[in-house]
């Protein structure tokens, strides 16, 4: 979720078509892009976290994203035609679907350290994670993207939107990295996040004038991440 899937920013963004009355309203942007990509961040540190190594998981967030980011462009210049192709919003929820349930199969499977928390996740190759770094981000993009050429005809606005946008994420991604090591619940809390758009995006698909209400949304993610941070690791990996 990023500002651009906000239907109640409209009427603030709505006109905003030169960089003069861009300026004023790039640091609410900012902000709302580091609050609001909190569940995409979650996704991109877990599957970074996958390498096992800290140089290599800053690594891949950097290649990662920086792919991310031409994606993200290439749907706002192809946003009438992603705005057409319902099969591309049908894959992206599945795919986010995707994610929670292998994160579900995982946790359930994979070996326990004897707080009861998981372990180290399964290493997967750099070059795989470079992938599901981009796709999960494209997945998180393909309805908010449309939403943002729709408050703003300029392009380059939208283009430089979307560059604060990755800028955030790589910022907030890093500290998850940090932060998933110390919250047990925070990966899950982050995933069932991750299966809220995922849905969210099939629903709104299928279902003719389905749209549920942002500040439902928001609070169920709020939510999440305040159980996310609810349970805490110490220096020696017990549960405080």
């Amino acid at each position: 979720m990023d500002s651009a899937a906000l239907p109640s920013l409209t009427p603030l963004l709505d006109g905003v078509d030169r960089w003069a009355e861009l300026l004023p309203l790039l640091p609410v942007l900012v902000a709302l892009e580091l609050v609001l990509s909190a569940d995409n961040a979650i996704a991109l540190a877990a599957v970074a976290r996958k390498q096992n190594d800290p140089i290599k998981e800053k690594k891949a967030l950097d290649l990662g994203i920086t792919i991310a980011f031409f994606l993200r462009v290439a749907l706002i210049l192809l946003a009438q035609w992603v705005l057409a192709f319902k099969p591309l919003q049908l894959l992206a929820g599945v795919y986010l679907l995707w994610l929670f349930l292998s994160h579900i199969s995982v946790k359930s499977s994979g070996p326990e350290d004897p707080d009861g928390s998981s372990g180290h996740p399964p290493s997967t190759s750099f070059s795989r994670t470079i992938v599901a770094l981009a796709l999960t981000d494209l997945a998180f993009s393909v309805d908010s993207v449309a939403a943002a050429v729709a408050i703003s005809d300029q392009i380059i606005l939208v283009i430089t939107g979307a560059f604060i946008g990755v800028v955030a994420l790589r910022f907030t991604s890093g500290l998850f990295i940090r932060w998933l090591k110390v919250y047990t619940r925070l990966e899950t809390a982050g995933y069932l996040a991750v299966a809220l758009v995922g849905v969210k995006l099939i629903l709104t698909l299928l279902l003719s004038g389905f749209q549920p209400p942002e500040w439902w949304t928001l609070l169920i993610v709020a939510l999440l991440m305040v159980w996310g941070f609810s349970d805490r690791k110490d220096s020696l990996g017990q549960e405080i």
